[in-house]
């Protein structure tokens, strides 16, 4: 066992048992230590470990900027059997996304990714890589729409979507949305800066609204379906109670 000395922040727990530990990642937390943050000394990994004082291992993985549902697992062989599952996408995800403009109700996005480097050295060798398939479904949960003039439109407009990934390629569900070109809303790297701005100064919220919502997965030793949700943090939620968003019952549950 680790000391149990406990970091000043402990991250909110969504289940835990003799096998894994779930948590509501926040927004802005790498999950485990990265050589493209070396100045980030703060981490999902490190800072569970020292919440429950033992050894955790990560068996999937949400970008830097991504909120929401984060499994770690208890021992090494959980690791192993739950890392199968991902692999074999029987895991179900559900992420809550805003996005520029009025999307279609729902759809399919099939467009092969290929894996980008992280680094300069690498680029010519990923570039040499070929796509790999990567399809993601999506409806549209509500839309909102702002009087004020941006870019070369008279008033803003802007989705909220579920969006279900089916496969797991690399910042899949920010190029998928950006290849439909509805790029999600505080994304830095694949979206619209002028609304990034526009949502930071009008709503004050900055980050990348993008949160992984909900997931379903089978326990890797009771073999019972598990059934997890995060809810959306005070930021996420600003923006979905201060706008006047056109919805049904979809968006009342998520806020509750």
């Amino acid at each position: 066992m680790l000391s149990t000395s406990h970091s000043r922040t402990s991250l909110p727990v969504i289940f835990q048992d003799e096998s894994l530990i779930v948590i509501n990642k926040p927004a802005g937390l790498l999950v485990h230590k990265s050589p493209i943050d070396r100045h980030e000394h703060q981490y999902a990994m490190k800072m569970v470990r020292d919440q429950i004082g033992q050894w955790v291992y990560p068996v999937h993985r949400l970008d830097k900027p991504t909120s929401g549902v984060l499994v770690f697992a208890l021992q090494p062989e959980i690791a192993r059997e739950l890392g199968l599952q991902f692999m074999s996408q029987s895991v179900k995800k559900r992420y809550l996304a805003v996005v520029r403009g009025f999307t279609a109700l729902g759809g399919i996005i099939d467009h092969p990714i290929k894996e980008t480097a992280m680094f300069k050295s690498d680029k010519k060798k990923y570039e040499e890589k070929t796509a790999k398939d990567a399809v993601s479904l999506y409806h549209q949960l509500a839309r909102l729409e702002v009087n004020e003039p941006i870019d070369r439109y008279p008033c803003a407009r802007y989705s909220l979507l579920a969006v279900h990934p089916l496969s797991g390629r690399q910042h899949q569900i920010r190029r998928h949305l950006k290849h439909l070109s509805h790029p999600l809303i505080g994304d830095a790297k694949y979206g619209k800066s002028i609304h990034n701005r526009f949502i930071a100064d009008y709503f004050g919220v900055s980050r990348l609204l993008l949160h992984c919502h909900q997931m379903r997965f089978r326990h890797p030793t009771k073999r019972e379906i598990l059934f997890l949700e995060a809810p959306i943090d005070d930021d996420f939620r600003r923006i979905l109670q201060v706008g006047s968003w056109e919805t049904g019952t979809h968006l009342n549950s998520i806020l509750t």
